[in-house]
């Protein structure tokens, strides 16, 4: 695995985007070492849903063990600097064979996808990803937690088009999504994302990556 640091991350996405320059890439590269923390052995390939951009699944493919990365999404946003493929389908079928992947990643993806048809999106992913999920999102307690990551949402999403509207998931529900389709939560980590006031504001606790293996 090669080291997840804030000068190689910033490096990777600055060939994308020029927001990077003057941006440090602090939140994403929390993000890596958080995924890092719960991943598992080598993936031949990754199937990330709900890519955005891309940059993402640039830098997963460049710093995590993983072979190669295919991003998708329902709309799409994609840098045309990208390495990896990339594409888009109709949000309800994943347009890949069963057991095309060998892993996958939702990343602050979830929360955003309407809670009807979440258990669809798990079902999904289960036919063409034969191994573990890597999830990173939020993790709300209160209400005044659902109105902090709503405010973060807004801070991190509208710069670059992103969706905004979300309904954030507790502990509980978490493992739920996940037993419904036969998975387990088999690793948790809540990394350094912000500090100082920023971190007194907007806990760090409200952002978790997880490791769902199959049954």
């Amino acid at each position: 695995m090669t080291a997840i640091t804030l000068e190689a991350v910033s490096d990777i996405l600055q060939r994308h985007t020029p927001v990077y320059r003057t941006r440090p890439p602090v939140y994403q590269t929390a993000m890596l070492a958080d995924l890092a923390a719960v991943w598992s052995g080598h993936h031949a390939n990754l199937l990330d849903i709900g890519g955005g951009t891309g940059v993402m699944a640039e830098t997963m493919q460049a710093l995590l063990p993983v072979g190669s990365v295919t991003a998708i999404d329902v709309v799409d946003r994609y840098f045309p600097t990208l390495s990896v493929s990339t594409g888009v389908y109709d949000g309800a079928v994943l347009p890949f064979e069963d057991g095309s992947f060998a892993a996958a990643t939702i990343n602050n993806v979830m929360h955003h996808v309407d809670v009807a048809v979440r258990g669809a999106l798990m079902a999904e992913i289960r036919r063409v990803v034969s191994g573990p999920v890597y999830i990173k999102d939020h993790l709300a307690r209160s209400p005044l937690d659902h109105a902090r990551l709503a405010a973060l949402d807004a801070i991190g999403n509208i710069p670059f088009g992103g969706q905004i509207r979300a309904r954030y998931l507790t502990w509980r529900e978490w493992e739920a999504l996940a037993g419904a389709q036969g998975y387990s939560i088999a690793a948790q980590s809540s990394g350094q994302y912000r500090s100082g006031l920023m971190e007194r504001a907007f806990p760090n606790r409200l952002e978790i990556a997880m490791r769902l293996d199959p049954a």
